[in-house]
């Protein structure tokens, strides 16, 4: 069966359309959940309940085994790496991003996350970087500058726009990392739920050590818009879409599959307009047009099958 044909298997269209929507939310429910639990404590509990769902799930479809839920020691450092990388130092930065700049915002930069994955793919894999893909990136990267400007005049009293959009590259940086360190060859030993979960489960350990340093003995708000915020972040934003992204990587391929990353950021402005009244301008709409432009040429400057 040939990529094409793949890409037109229900599954693989469900997947994307699934994957893009609650990633895409995502953002929001981030938003929605900063308040009176401060933002370390609250990455650290979405990603404990994310341990917790991922190992349930590999133990339900099988792969993992109540005898052998620990693999070997080259597969557990690679998980420490990515769940300290990703799920601790990338998400400690988007949380408290999100407390400076609007989660649509965050959303679009966060897409540019391929670029810094182009450069240590090229460093660390030997991925070629193609000329289109660096126009795209160029034309992307026009894009968020003048969103930042909009963002600049727009922000109300007490935003630190420059540090929020410090924190939101850290994260970019810490998050491609992890993406680099997945596609070792030492980590496809193992079924993607078995890495998942103890990335998840290291990743809360090290968010658990964080927020106490920084914000002291833990919190938690028991009210049920934050529980179910906790709950949607941890099941439907971690558990479900993982697998459903790992099943994109392997109809698709990686390239296609990165399609993703234009949409997601379509669906968090859209949310951010209808929820916390985003305001368009003519900045605001011309830096998003470039955004998704520049990544959709530098996507389609880069091979398919890779």
């Amino acid at each position: 069966m040939t990529t094409h044909s793949r890409a037109a298997d229900p599954r693989v269209i469900v997947a994307f359309v699934v994957t893009a929507l609650v990633w895409g939310s995502t953002w929001l429910v981030i938003k929605g959940s900063i308040g009176p639990v401060p933002p370390s404590w609250s990455v650290t509990w979405r990603f404990a309940g994310a341990a917790i769902g991922m190992f349930a799930l590999g133990l339900v479809r099988g792969d993992i085994r109540p005898g052998a839920l620990v693999p070997e020691r080259a597969v557990l450092l690679h998980a420490a790496l990515i769940g300290i990388s990703l799920f601790c130092c990338n998400f400690q930065f988007v949380y408290r991003a999100e407390t400076h700049l609007t989660s649509g915002l965050v959303a679009v930069v966060f897409a540019l996350l391929l670029l810094p994955n182009a450069v240590f793919g090229r460093i660390f894999l030997g991925t070629p970087v193609t000329r289109g893909f660096v126009l795209g990136s160029v034309i992307a990267l026009g894009g968020i500058v003048l969103l930042m400007i909009n963002e600049y005049r727009a922000a109300p009293a007490g935003s630190d726009v420059p540090l929020g959009a410090a924190m939101t590259v850290g994260a970019l940086l810490c998050a491609s990392t992890g993406n680099v360190l997945q596609a070792a060859s030492v980590v496809r030993k193992v079924p993607a739920a078995m890495l998942l979960a103890w990335a998840f489960l290291i990743g809360a350990s090290a968010d658990f050590v964080v927020a106490w340093v920084l914000s002291g003995p833990p919190v938690f708000d028991w009210s049920p818009g934050y529980v179910a915020s906790v709950a949607y972040l941890s099941l439907i934003g971690s558990v479900l879409t993982f697998p459903l992204y790992n099943l994109l990587l392997r109809e698709m391929g990686p390239g296609r599959a990165a399609y993703n990353g234009v949409l997601v950021p379509v669906v968090a402005m859209l949310l951010s307009t209808a929820f916390e009244g985003y305001r368009w301008s003519a900045f605001n709409v011309g830096g998003a047009a470039l955004s998704l432009v520049g990544l959709v040429v530098a996507l389609r400057a880069r091979n398919p099958s890779r």
